[in-house]
């Protein structure tokens, strides 16, 4: 990971185009091309999760929760049921939550990193 806050910010850009995406797929409540984008929304939320905890993704089914530091409350849950129903509206919601949460510990993170330093 050569620059994560690079990495992030060009995270957040593209979860930006896919939000505004879902809400007008919802919106026309086009459930099936919703699905679509809502995975790639997941798969987003899932390289933030890494990032800001300095983990490298490999693709694999199992998600190491417990390893992570940085992460949102009761995301095993929630990323379950956004997971097993991402065409429902709720899923967008849950997962636009949890992005939102997720900047918010990866600033946090950042923060502590540099006070850190002498």
């Amino acid at each position: 990971m050569d620059n994560p806050a690079e990495n992030v910010s060009t995270l957040l850009k593209e979860w930006e185009d896919v939000k505004i995406r879902l809400e007008q797929l919802f919106r026309e409540r086009d459930q099936k091309n919703a699905k679509g984008w809502m995975e790639k929304g997941i798969a987003l939320f899932i390289q933030f999760l890494y990032y800001t905890n300095e983990e490298s993704s490999t693709p694999s089914d199992s998600i190491p929760f417990q390893q992570f530091y940085f992460k949102p409350v009761n995301i095993e849950e929630r990323l379950g049921f956004i997971m097993a129903r991402p065409g429902l509206y709720h899923s967008y919601r849950q997962l636009s939550e949890l992005m939102v949460e997720q900047e918010k510990l990866f600033v946090k993170k950042t923060i502590v990193k540099k006070s850190s330093r002498p």
